[in-house]
């Protein structure tokens, strides 16, 4: 029996996914990217996206902006989602997209806490969690940056931590705090015991980046590349039928985080983030020059490290006249 032409060509938003992970794109930006497209099709009466032209992503835009009042940083977002599928998977040019009602862009500080603060948010928290909220506030990583790691990535003897595959794709070198130093020794220590246990038991397999795992076929089983901070359950992969330990989810640290803010009687929105924001204020608020910290945090332009200098010119040496009549 002929083939037919087609018939086993995967679905319009496998396709996304595919090309997403084939030009290494986050699993953040895959699951966005995926969701605006999938939303785009709905509004638009799952009309096949070919079909349609740049008049219904100016009125999908527009829908976003008008009706579900979103932020200009997701309106755009949506727009690159939109633009990556018809340039990368169905290869339509759809035209320069003007008559887009823009959402107004506002300009947000970013909340900070105080030294004081983070310590007292960092010591509510116990255990792993302790010690990953520590990281985050100690190097300056990013929360996926922090899960992400690998045992290898952690450098004792040069007292430092390598950032892979950052924002960008860019890896990057960060501080390795020394008050943290002896509590994380233990920590990967019991990691290690546990992966012992883990081989003993037939797993002890971890997931690897790109196709490591095809160029270095038993690297999953090393200690080296088992993540820093691993699940306490296993995942199973469909592919390979195996089951491996992945890294805490995201959510168990920001809805702990969440309640130690809460319980530290702290008013400010903050999250995990908020440790980034804080470290980086922080070590301009010591001295150290804004390359420096454009350097440790990652930034490509210095532009986006300028924020923190207007984090600290809003209060920073000026004294109320106020404190001068009373």
């Amino acid at each position: 029996m002929e083939r037919v032409r087609g018939e086993n060509k995967p679905k319009l938003l496998d396709q996304v996914r595919i090309s997403l992970r084939t030009n290494h794109y986050s699993r953040k930006t895959e699951e966005s990217y995926t969701s605006w497209i999938k939303q785009f099709i709905i509004f638009n009466n799952k009309t096949h996206p070919k079909e349609l032209n740049k008049e219904h992503i100016q009125n999908f835009l527009n829908y976003l902006a008008i009706e579900r009042h979103v932020s200009s940083s997701t309106q755009n977002q949506a727009l690159q989602a939109i633009l990556f599928l018809y340039k990368k998977i169905i290869s339509k040019d759809v035209g320069w997209i003007n008559e887009i009602k823009n959402v107004k862009r506002i300009k947000h500080l970013p909340v900070v806490f105080s030294r004081q603060e983070a310590a007292t948010i960092i010591n509510n928290l116990d255990g792993t969690i302790r010690l990953v909220a520590s990281l985050l506030y100690g190097t300056g990583m990013r929360l996926n940056e922090c899960l992400n790691l690998r045992i290898k990535d952690v450098d004792f003897g040069m007292n430092q931590i390598i950032v892979r595959d950052g924002k960008g794709e860019k890896d990057r070198i960060t501080i390795l705090p020394s008050k943290i130093v002896y509590e994380l020794e233990k920590h990967i220590d019991k990691v290690k015991k546990l992966h012992d246990e883990d081989l003993r038991r037939g797993y002890g397999r971890t997931i690897l980046p790109y196709a490591l795992k095809n160029k270095y076929p038993n690297a999953d089983k090393e200690k080296g590349w088992q993540f820093v901070f691993p699940s306490s359950s296993f995942a199973y992969d469909e592919k390979s039928k195996v089951r491996f330990r992945f890294h805490i989810h995201e959510s168990v640290i920001q809805k702990a985080v969440k309640k130690a803010i809460a319980d530290s009687e702290i008013d400010k929105p903050g999250s995990p983030h908020t440790f980034r924001h804080s470290f980086a204020t922080h070590l301009l608020d010591s001295g150290y020059d804004i390359r420096t910290v454009q350097e440790i945090l990652g930034h490509k332009s210095v532009k986006t490290t300028m924020i923190y200098t207007h984090v600290l010119k809003t209060v920073m040496g000026i004294k109320s006249p106020l404190d001068s009549i009373l």
